[in-house]
């Protein structure tokens, strides 16, 4: 994984496929908080990680910056956080220096001091050259993500590349390996460590000289490319959770003008930014599947409970541990909280009746069967040939309107009225769309 945050170019991404290039330079910049220049040479970033991820792709197939981000319905091969995890996530230094590792540790497990003079004789002339202590730092965060592992147990340690999984497999049993990574990754949650994983799996599958033809045999849809953006802050979250850390962010609210603010490291040239510097416990990551949206639940020590969407969170730094005590109470609060809840609302309880129509006589009833997977707690209390009436107590009925509303004719509203009558306006306003010009 990447060893430095990508917050501008997080957000900037996220806004390039979300509104498909329909904004100019100047407002690129201003909605993310940045000079014209600084946009401009975050492009050319860009554009040097889709040279370095495709620079050894003929010329005829080589992508354009322009292509890489272009939404495809059916292309979920290449998602957008991968794009930024893949190259360019490391100092040019360290980069070489890696490189260069894997290369000599691939033919022959190798000790520090030999690895030592490989890079001292490898790296280029214009970069510095490392010492021990930095070769050690290197072999320990690829021995951390699992790349190398040590081939003797006595000093000095000899590593070499940890591949063991994929050298005793047949060809078959790589390509069905491939196929299983490949549906969870782009099936479950989360997803980027199942794509990194993907990819590879295909690399590997590559270098063998093995039919790749058949490698890629799924397409998947409705995939959403924030989704997988947000994940650049997800396991930080959960490893600050399960350590009971505190964390601390810069948060931009969705209905903010601005999504970004640079770290002010010159006093000289600090500004004022839109966001806000929070520190809370974090306790619960929800997914929302319907709108492809994260949240952080957690203890503000001023506001109490409090939830923020993971797309708003930049600058995100774990900090020391909070009591255990605090942090148990705390978690069997928001689990009172949030117990009716249909994603994250803390709002008053309330019970909705709803009445779902049967498709027909004959048919098997798809809707129930939907209703019966989707509707989470709630309970069918009474039914006929034509229809069923279901009943659910919610923290609100915000959260729960939309999925009622994707059911079409085929519900009705029966309780609250207040949520009936809503429905009622909506469908109203839908119909007035389609009256006769």
């Amino acid at each position: 994984m990447a060893r430095e945050s990508f917050d501008k170019e997080i957000q900037f991404l996220r806004m390039l496929v979300l509104t498909s290039g329909a904004y100019n330079r100047q407002q690129y910049a201003d909605k993310l908080g940045i000079s014209v220049h600084t946009f401009d040479k975050t492009i050319k970033r860009l554009k040097e990680i889709v040279n370095a991820v495709y620079q050894k792709a003929p010329a005829a197939s080589g992508k354009e910056f322009a292509e890489t981000i272009r939404y495809s319905y059916l292309d979920s091969s290449d998602p957008m956080l991968l794009f930024l995890f893949r190259a360019k996530s490391l100092k040019e230094s360290e980069s070489q220096r890696l490189s260069l590792l894997l290369a000599a540790l691939h033919g022959e497990a190798m000790t520090v001091s030999e690895l030592l003079d490989l890079c001292c004789s490898g790296m280029p002339a214009e970069l510095s050259l490392p010492d021990e202590k930095t070769i050690r730092g290197d072999l320990k965060y690829l021995e951390q993500v699992g790349v190398i592992k040590r081939a003797t147990a006595a000093r000095p340690y000899r590593y070499r590349i940890n591949n063991d999984l994929v050298r005793e497999l047949s060809h078959d049993e790589l390509q069905d390996l491939y196929d299983f990574v490949d549906i969870m990754a782009n099936t479950q949650l989360p997803s980027v460590q199942g794509y990194l994983l993907r990819d590879g799996l295909k690399k590997h599958i590559v270098r063998e000289k093995e039919d790749i033809g058949r490698t890629d045999s799924f397409l998947y849809k409705y995939h959403y490319y924030s989704r997988l953006l947000d994940e650049a802050h997800l396991f930080t979250l959960l490893s600050a959770i399960r350590s009971r850390s505190w964390v601390s962010f810069l948060y931009f609210s969705p209905k903010k003008e601005t999504s970004y603010a640079s770290k002010n490291t010159n006093p000289l040239f600090e500004k004022d930014t839109d966001g806000l510097n929070e520190t809370m416990l974090p306790l619960k990551v929800i997914y929302d599947h319907q709108y492809g949206r994260w949240y952080l639940l957690g203890h503000h020590p001023r506001s109490g409970i409090k939830k923020y969407r993971l797309e708003g969170l930049t600058q995100v730094a774990e900090g020391t541990a909070a009591e255990e005590t605090l942090f148990e109470a705390k978690s069997s609060e928001l689990e009172q909280r949030i117990k009716h809840s249909w994603l994250i609302d803390t709002g008053r309880t309330v019970a909705v009746k709803v009445r779902f129509f049967h498709p027909g006589h004959g048919i098997p009833s798809f809707v129930k069967e939907r209703v019966l997977l989707q509707g989470q707690w709630g309970t069918i209390t009474e039914e006929s040939e034509e229809s069923f009436i279901y009943d659910i107590e919610v923290n609100g009925t915000i959260e729960i309107k939309p999925w009622i509303r994707s059911f079409g004719s085929s519900c009705e509203v029966l309780a609250p009225l207040k949520l009936r009558e809503e429905m009622i306006a909506e469908w109203k306003e839908i119909r007035n769309y389609y009256e006769s010009i």
